[in-house]
């Protein structure tokens, strides 16, 4: 009895549960999403979230450091992050004279600021669908055992070449990174500026 039981409550939880969560991309928010989000509650419209050419909350998430998110939360750059992801820069400051992991450190100034010498700030200019060319040129490049397809310096080549056709213009601070996604059935590119 108790077998039935628990294995009715399994069916029927199988039944009722949605999938509905997962991993969304910024640039299919409008066609993907919208209606679901604003159904469940979003009160702006979906090209505030993500806007390649205007100003939107895209641009205030950063990648901090290297690897973790923070936020920008002044118009003169001020960033915020989790204690963790700033601990290094924290530590590197720090003294028997002056423990800032233990009592922290406000600048009350922009004099007193303390720089911390190679940590960056990544912002994410623009996400690029290149699925289409990054198809065209896998069937143009010869590699008959498939192995270097998704390998990174496979799709920093083809990254050069789609920024070249395209005309984007890099430097020393703006980088392209394409990533495969959903086992190599979409390709997206990323164009990074870093501070």
């Amino acid at each position: 009895m108790k077998k039935t039981l628990l294995s009715l409550f399994f069916t029927s939880a199988l039944f009722m549960a949605r999938a509905d969560e997962g991993m969304w991309m910024l640039t299919d928010l409008k066609k993907q999403n919208e209606v679901a989000m604003t159904e469940l509650g979003l009160l702006i419209p979906t090209d505030q979230i993500y806007n390649p050419t205007g100003i939107a909350l895209k641009d205030a998430v950063v990648h901090f450091g290297g690897g973790c998110t923070g936020e920008v939360i002044s118009a003169e750059g001020l960033v915020l992050t989790n204690h963790h992801c700033g601990y290094g820069a924290i530590q590197q400051h720090s003294s028997v004279e002056h423990d800032y992991l233990t009592n922290g450190f406000w600048a009350m100034s922009r004099k007193e600021e303390l720089p911390c010498k190679g940590l960056t700030i990544t912002y994410i200019d623009e996400i690029l669908d290149v699925t289409d060319y990054v198809n065209q040129q896998l069937k143009t490049d010869a590699d008959p055992n498939g192995t270097n397809y998704l390998s990174p310096k496979y799709l920093n080549m083809v990254a050069d070449r789609f920024a070249k056709a395209e005309g984007i213009a890099l430097t020393p601070g703006r980088k392209l990174e394409l990533k495969a996604f959903y086992g190599g059935n979409r390709y997206y590119l990323f164009v990074k500026t870093t501070y």
